[in-house]
């Protein structure tokens, strides 16, 4: 067996926030949430760690942020600002450590780096030897953009996310060979690629709780997850041969509705939407996926079409949230004021979803389609 690849997940700090912190050296240290402000019909985009700890997560409606922190500091996101600076924070990485990159997100990327590294007497220290290139990453990043990332070190993309998932922010961690299955012994069972809601719920009947649960099952559960328990266990020990994806093909699920006869009614809009929200997040339950931009698209009856998004920092897949997202967007912009011929729901930016998803339902919000 030879050297195992070293991977790093590179991941930014509260990505949005720490942008308009670091623009506006007066809310350093202040609970900074971008979104809508919160006596307007809005959702939160994103929380700087200050905001995060009164509970405020991405994808909340406005109102309640404020609610949880009246003292936030509310600011419109500058999407264009965000995409140029992840541009910028990509450029340091590709000349840092290579062109062997798999970004997924504005703030998220895996880099090959097994290439860079000199070879080792064994592959815990091969890993090892790549912690002063991570370092080195970290603080070009921090001296040339002001801004801070956590990165993740691993023989796979499995182990490096879940390393720097686990250790925000500023953090720096590295998950060895020898290591991998006791490092992801304690974490729940949800922490593997792969296991979704619907999964999780069926190991838990299962009574398989956490990762280690999973590693001591001698049982063939094929009856339980299908037949991909064989791959599953596999993962729970830290083996994940998936490589990088290079390409710059911009990953989307949708779901249209041309209707027979165009329409203004609300209840068969809404009705409409919940069906759509409910298929994309089907689909990216079942692909472990969340989505970071949601899209609504309208067509008139002169074939005039519309589109309308907008982006969170942290992913979604509940389609109560991507139904309420979908729904601001037509009010916000009053996209409903004469007939539909088509309606349709998107979302980009996908991405496999966290270790541990911090977002809450949207149980304040109370916009509904073109209202």
């Amino acid at each position: 067996m030879g050297q195992p690849r070293v991977i790093f997940h590179l991941d930014m700090d509260a990505f949005y926030a720490s942008v308009e912190q670091r623009d506006r050296p007066e809310w350093q240290g202040k609970p900074v949430i971008v979104g809508s402000p919160p006596d307007r019909r809005g959702v939160v985009c994103a929380a700087s760690y200050e905001a995060r700890a009164f509970g405020v997560r991405s994808a909340m409606p406005s109102v309640t942020a404020g609610r949880l922190c009246p003292q936030g500091v509310f600011v419109r996101p500058r999407m264009d600002v965000y995409r140029e600076e992840s541009r910028a924070i990509m450029a340091i990485v590709r000349e840092t450590a290579g062109e062997l990159i798999e970004q997924v997100s504005v703030d998220e990327a895996y880099i090959d780096v097994s290439g860079r590294i000199d070879p080792a007497e064994s592959a815990d220290a091969f890993l090892h030897s790549a912690e002063p290139l991570a370092r080195a990453i970290k603080a070009v990043v921090r001296r040339e953009r002001g801004l801070t990332a956590t990165i993740g070190i691993g023989p796979n993309k499995l182990t490096a996310k879940i390393a720097s998932s686990s250790f925000k922010p500023d953090g720096l961690t590295v998950v060895t060979e020898s290591g991998k299955a006791a490092f992801l012994r304690p974490l729940p069972a949800g922490a593997i690629h792969g296991v979704g809601k619907v999964t999780e719920e069926a190991l838990r009947r299962a009574g398989l709780l956490t990762v280690a649960d999973i590693q001591d099952c001698r049982d063939d559960l094929r009856t339980v997850v299908g037949s991909w328990w064989p791959e599953l266990r596999r993962m729970a020990h830290g083996e994940d041969d998936r490589p990088l994806d290079f390409s710059d093909e911009v990953r989307s699920i949708s779901s249209e509705n041309t209707f027979g006869r165009d329409t203004i009614d609300r209840a068969l809009l809404r009705s409409c939407l919940r069906e759509q929200a409910a298929e994309i997040a089907g689909k990216l339950r079942k692909r472990n996926l969340g989505a970071s931009t949601v899209q609504v698209k309208v067509r008139y009856s002169d074939f005039t079409t519309l589109t309308r998004q907008y982006s969170l920092e942290e992913p979604i897949e509940d389609e109560k949230v991507i139904y309420r997202l979908a729904c601001w967007l037509l009010a916000r912009d009053r996209l409903v004021l004469r007939p539909l011929r088509l309606l349709g729901v998107g979302v980009s930016s996908l991405r496999e979803m966290r270790v541990r998803q911090l977002l809450l339902p949207l149980d304040g919000g109370r916009a509904e389609a073109g209202q």
